[in-house]
């Protein structure tokens, strides 16, 4: 998948990886770019980044009317980047289920929305690619982030079932994974963290490369290597966390 002259849709593209994502996007050549968000006044310095090629638009991934509503304003896309997430806190037994429930809703169900709705636009324009931007937690789980790291999990296995189904439709399936990233849902967190521009520029070359999981970072490569090495012992490492 070449990132020049393609057409892209980026959700939670007002801040963190999202918006670093629409920068590399354009350093990269993409002809046009959407960047989704929930308030569209948040995206207006995003769209000062080049107005001939940013467009705003109004998102929420767990609202589908507006789901709807993109594919008919952006009937052009051939990469979607399912970035869009929230994080709350709490161990598993004690996290409120509207927590739960919430996460879910963003992290796991946004994303198969958007696949849903855009995956035959993406084949009608020729084929293209979908990225799911994941966690390294998906792979183990951190206790205090429980319902984070078992909704991105989730999001991991749907993103090998998409991959399975739309491989013969021209559209490849990306996964994104992360490590600590030097953003707002991480602020206050004492620990080395890597920053978001940094991120989006190894998606970018993974995507070129042809990378189906990506681990975009120092902590993610290591932590993936251990975890292929032994997957038992990073999970017991992370339960100390």
């Amino acid at each position: 998948m070449k990132i020049l002259n393609s057409t892209a849709l980026v959700t939670g593209a007002n801040r963190g990886i999202g918006r670093e994502l629409v920068v590399a996007l354009l350093k990269s050549g993409a002809k046009r770019v959407y960047a989704g968000a929930r308030d569209v006044k948040t995206l207006e310095t995003i769209k000062q980044l080049d107005p001939a090629r940013v467009i705003p638009l109004l998102l929420d991934v767990t609202n589908q009317e507006l789901i709807d509503t993109s594919v008919k304003v952006a009937p052009d896309v051939n990469l979607l980047f399912n970035n869009a997430g929230i994080l709350e806190f709490g161990g598993i037994l004690e996290v409120p289920a509207d927590k739960i429930v919430r996460q879910f809703g963003t992290n796991f169900h946004g994303k198969l929305n958007m696949a849903r709705a855009f995956a035959p636009i993406i084949e009608a324009n020729g084929g293209g690619a979908i990225v799911n931007v994941l966690t390294l937690v998906a792979l183990a789980s951190m206790p205090g982030l429980s319902a984070y790291n078992a909704s991105k999990a989730a999001a991991w296995s749907m993103t090998q079932s998409l991959r399975a189904a739309l491989s013969a439709k021209g559209i490849a399936v990306f996964g994104v994974f992360p490590g600590a990233v030097d953003t707002d849902m991480l602020a206050g967190v004492d620990m080395p963290k890597t920053s978001p521009a940094v991120i989006a520029a190894a998606i970018m070359q993974g995507i070129e490369s042809g990378l189906e999981d990506i681990f975009p970072d120092p902590m993610s490569t290591q932590l993936y290597a251990a975890w292929k090495l032994d997957h038992k012992a990073v999970e017991k490492q992370f339960a100390t966390m």
